[in-house]
């Protein structure tokens, strides 16, 4: 696996944490303002590889012949509705109100790019969340401020330590990155 420059494209400090645990040098580059939007017509579970798909994109014509880009996109699905990142305080008890009680899946598409070659993939966990009071919800969001992630919660913190009764799949794909799954990738490229 040292054929490559590993360049992760993403700020997120799970996913740094995340790729920095299978031992890999990397460096980490960031464009801003890439276009994340995707078709209305697209199932929910194709919609975070197809934006780590569009991300990869944007970085192609900045890639050097030794450089393989990691990016990501993590999405979480409760029955069709895609909940992304709140946008505020009111969205983020919304979105967290929409998965308690109930199971939802967390879909995280990964794509894998050199100048000359790429693969996507997306890996798929089922969540159960107990029915979360709305003391809970406030309590955490006022703590934890999870705007910056998809779904309003991350597993890691209070609200999965307290709420989560069920997981079927991975663990760290709901944190933002299916490391298991990136490291065989990465062995057969």
């Amino acid at each position: 696996m040292d054929n490559f420059k590993y360049v992760l494209a993403s700020n997120s400090p799970r996913r740094k944490e995340l790729l920095a645990g299978l031992g890999l040098d990397f460096e980490v580059r960031v464009i801003d303002g890439i276009d994340e939007s995707y078709p209305s017509s697209l199932p929910a579970s194709e919609v975070a590889q197809y934006i780590a798909e569009k991300k990869a994109a944007a970085y192609k014509p900045t890639l050097k012949a030794d450089e393989l880009i990691i990016t990501a996109d993590t999405v979480v699905i409760v029955g069709d509705d895609i909940l992304g990142k709140p946008k505020d305080e009111a969205d983020a008890v919304r979105m967290l109100r929409a998965i308690s009680g109930r199971s939802h899946q967390v879909t995280t598409g990964v794509c894998l790019l050199t100048s000359g070659k790429q693969r996507s993939f997306s890996v798929t966990t089922d969540v159960t969340f107990k029915q979360l009071t709305d003391d809970e919800i406030l309590h955490y969001i006022k703590t934890y401020h999870p705007f910056d992630k998809a779904g309003a919660y991350g597993i890691q913190e209070w609200i999965g330590y307290i709420g989560v009764t069920g997981l079927n799949g991975s663990y760290y794909n709901v944190m933002g990155l299916p490391v298991q799954r990136i490291y065989t990738e990465l062995q057969n490229f």
